[in-house]
């Protein structure tokens, strides 16, 4: 079975490369593969990517080029619901890229089955690190989710689009994204808005999909990122923490931020708002922006969590610092939830939490502050 799925593969690449046959003669043969099982030989879809990078990269013309690389994007959808890849390999991530970009073009919300919808739904279902991604990841995958984020884009899949925003989070702070204009930078950010509103429902296969995967409060946690990011901060806007700021208003609301903040930064991204620096210019663009609810998470992020070394007392100095010149400027009453939040941190702090922050402190002891008055 392997050989010959090596020997059509070869053929059908050779083929498409070299436009040797009638483009609807290759679509009837991609089709026809939706009643058989083309991957079968390595249960990673690996020939379905080359194929559309194959199909890309061919002379036919583009919108001959979508339709025949949707059929593929399909056939894989259904590979990877059965056989999910350990990983995607750089190639493979620029071929769906590649394809987006291509279906900003041609997809007009009435050709089933939504492809576009599948394409996110892959290169979702692996997280992309940094170093790993295509040199042009950010470049490419920016302005296709700038454009996929507003309420009106045909495919109507604002919620998964927000889930790319948090799955791609080592990315956005990466150098690749200094290639990227400060027009898309802002366009992404305006596009993507509150991310507690996700109204719509994507569509998967034609019919309605399921939203309940898409969690807000990680993507609000991205936005605090950006707000300590000399590459995004500027291209924040108050309209970006509009449900966060209400919801940072309640104790629960503080809670649930605080826990979301550490899961995110033991399981998947221990730089998330770790030094000094990044914590102060975030409170600082928060309060610019008015958005002191928020602020006052990041301060509480500070001193409650233990993600600044104890040790480190230049680094405290400075919390310490803007801390007080924040309660000062906005209300020393503010520090009821400062107090009960110190107080209640074991609430907060989880046995895994612990043994990732103890892992990352230069002096011995328990990720906790006590001083004089």
């Amino acid at each position: 079975m392997g050989v010959i799925t090596l020997q059509f593969d070869g053929q059908l690449q050779t083929s498409i490369a070299n436009g040797l046959s009638d483009s609807r003669a290759i679509t009837s043969i991609l089709s026809a593969l939706d009643h058989l099982d083309p991957f079968r030989a390595t249960n990673s879809g690996m020939f379905g990517f080359g194929w559309i990078t194959t199909i890309l990269n061919s002379s036919y013309p583009e919108r001959v080029r979508y339709r025949m690389a949707g059929i593929v994007v399909q056939l894989l959808g259904k590979e990877i619901d059965n056989h999910p890849p350990k990983y995607f390999l750089q190639s493979w991530i620029s071929s769906l890229l590649d394809f987006l970009s291509l279906s900003e073009k041609f997809y007009t919300g009435i050709d089933p089955p939504h492809t576009g919808f599948t394409a996110f739904r892959i290169l979702l279902s692996r997280r992309v690190d940094t170093d790993f991604g295509p040199a042009d990841f950010g470049a490419t995958l920016v302005p296709v989710l700038a454009s996929t984020l507003l309420p009106t884009h045909p495919l109507q899949s604002r919620s998964l689009a927000l889930k790319a925003l948090y799955r791609f989070m080592s990315c956005w702070f990466s150098k690749q994204m200094e290639t990227v204009s400060n027009q898309n930078l802002n366009k992404l950010l305006q596009a993507a808005g509150d991310p507690f509103e996700f109204p719509d429902l994507p569509l998967e296969y034609g019919r309605p999909g399921n939203a309940t995967d898409y969690k807000p409060m990680m993507t609000a946690i991205i936005l605090l990122e950006f707000a300590s990011s000399d590459l995004w901060r500027n291209h924040l806007g108050l309209s970006n923490f509009v449900s966060f700021e209400e919801l940072m208003s309640t104790n629960e609301g503080r809670t649930a931020a605080l826990k979301c903040m550490l899961d995110a930064t033991t399981h998947t991204w221990p730089t998330f708002l770790r030094t000094p620096a990044k914590i102060t210019a975030a409170i600082r663009r928060l309060e610019e922006l008015q958005c002191l609810n928020t602020a006052e998470v990041v301060i509480l992020w500070a001193w409650t969590t233990g993600v600044v070394d104890i040790a480190d007392r230049n680094a405290w100095k400075l919390i310490e610092r803007d801390t007080l010149e924040f309660y000062q400027t906005h209300g020393i009453e503010r520090l009821a939830a400062l107090k009960r939040h110190i107080i209640g941190a074991d609430r907060i702090v989880e046995a895994e939490h612990l043994e990732f922050l103890l892992q990352g402190m230069n002096s011995e002891g328990s990720p906790c502050r006590m001083e004089s008055v």
